[in-house]
């Protein structure tokens, strides 16, 4: 009603369906003015609602994201940059897009693997440059590693939800990144320049930005809400225990579980007896890389920390609940973290149309591509090897040997041999450590539980000469 108010030449057509997994998709293009909007849904009207929004959002900027919804006492925080914690609408939905486009893309004579619940992808900007966004990474996957298949040396992967093995597959383009500092004829075009100030050898070029995207909200403490209710904004619950309280995947099980601090310490030897590994939660591990960053820990002795710029949900983004489950819940106990470490709070959006909800079951694989693959990979999540029973190229032990070769060829580094193994060279990594410690310990000072590892042999792994 709105569009048609405002603008007098508005033609909508319905373009294609595309029924994959059992739920009917309907795409709606709205024209105005000879441009272009798509909206897609579960039914005509609903897809053509969407193209609506989409329109809206880019002619007259009208927003309707959750997250502009006028929030009477929330305390969403104001920084000196921007009084909003919101994403631009056609930035979010441009995100969403260029996901689903590349995932479709790489799938491509894959179909057999296409089948998902969870899609997740990093895309950056430069410069909130928008229309030349390059996706670095696509995923799929909801499964976590059986303890039996634990490795010893690296070689599996342990967790295979989407969005964290889009951050494994964001690792292997910032050591693909640093490789190019190696060689004075390429080290121009890395996303990396040389830190003439600082600890820290290098750090991103200004105005290089990345951008999570995931079909869904994380699980864990995101997706710990009911989304018909309350549907005011505000948490009527908000001191309700299960608020905020770090949460765990279960081995070969959907969803999440409280952490208990009895079962704090996991043994390899417990878990080969049939104790169940318990992974972190999603939610859990965002918040995680908003303290000390999404470079994980070898990478922090090379460069400063990177922190996602934003994060893009395709359904299930309920604001409160989700700034809670990224960052709110230990903004006011973290303290003491080295600088340039700090508690980031990344933008939120919600693309305009929406993933319906999924019923069927999740598979047992997941598929990861990052940018510079000639090929799509795809891994058994119960094994956390691919489905040819291949080592991983996104495992721990594949990202210790880029390291080691780093260590040796990049300028500029002033310890050049690595002498410990794989767990001890993270630990020391000081300041990320630090960091890491002064994560726990908020966690801890809010009642929220303690945070589980998984058994050490897994990192007490050496460099392959």
């Amino acid at each position: 009603m709105l569009l048609y108010e405002l603008f007098n030449d508005v033609n909508f057509e319905c373009n294609n369906i595309d029924g994959a997994q059992n739920n009917c998709r309907f795409k709606m293009t709205v024209t105005i003015n000879e441009k272009k909007f798509d909206g897609t849904g579960p039914s005509k009207k609903l897809a053509k609602n969407a193209a609506a929004k989409a329109a809206l959002a880019s002619l007259c900027n009208i927003s309707y994201s959750p997250m502009v919804v006028p929030q009477k006492n929330v305390p969403l925080p104001i920084d000196d940059k921007s009084s909003s914690m919101e994403l631009p609408q056609i930035h979010a939905d441009t995100i969403g897009r260029l996901v689903l486009e590349k995932f479709m893309e790489v799938i491509k004579g894959q179909e057999a693997y296409s089948r998902r619940k969870v899609l997740a992808g990093i895309v950056m900007t430069e410069n909130m440059n928008f229309c030349e966004a390059k996706v670095i990474s696509v995923s799929t996957g909801t499964k976590c590693v059986s303890g039996e298949h634990m490795s010893v040396n690296g070689a599996v992967l342990n967790d295979s939800h989407a969005e964290i093995v889009s951050r494994r597959c964001l690792l292997k383009y910032l050591y693909a990144q640093l490789d190019l500092q190696c060689n004075q004829a390429t080290a121009y075009q890395s996303i990396f320049v040389r830190n003439t100030d600082g600890q820290y050898p290098y750090k991103l070029k200004s105005g290089v930005h990345f951008h999570l995207y995931i079909n869904t909200a994380p699980c864990g403490d995101a997706r710990i809400f009911s989304p018909h209710e309350n549907d005011t904004g505000v948490d009527k619950h908000p001191n309700r225990k299960a608020r905020g309280q770090l949460r765990t995947k279960i081995e070969s099980g959907e969803g999440t579980i409280p952490v208990k601090s009895s079962d704090g310490i996991q043994t390899w030897d417990g878990v080969l007896q049939g104790q169940r590994l318990l992974t972190m939660s999603c939610s859990d591990k965002i918040a995680r890389w908003n303290i000390v960053g999404i470079q994980g820990s070898l990478l922090s002795s090379i460069i400063e920390p990177v922190y996602l710029h934003s994060i893009v949900l395709g359904s299930l983004l309920h604001p409160e609940h989700m700034y809670r489950a990224v960052c709110g819940r230990i903004e006011k106990s973290i303290q003491g973290l080295p600088p340039p470490y700090h508690l980031n709070k990344p933008r939120l959006a919600l693309v305009t149309s929406a993933e319906p909800r999924n019923q069927a079951k999740a598979p047992n694989f997941g598929i990861n591509w990052t940018i510079g693959d000639t090929e799509l990979e795809v891994v058994n999540s119960l094994t956390g090897r691919t489905i040819g029973g291949q080592v991983s190229r996104i495992t721990k032990q594949a990202f210790f040997v880029k390291y080691g070769f780093l260590m040796k060829n990049l300028p500029g580094i002033p310890i050049r041999k690595v002498t410990t193994d794989y767990g001890q060279t993270k630990a020391n990594v000081k300041d990320y450590q630090t960091a890491k410690l002064e994560l726990f310990s908020a966690f801890k000072r809010e009642d929220l539980g303690s945070w589980l590892k998984k058994p050490i042999e897994q990192d007490e792994f050496g460099l392959v000469e």
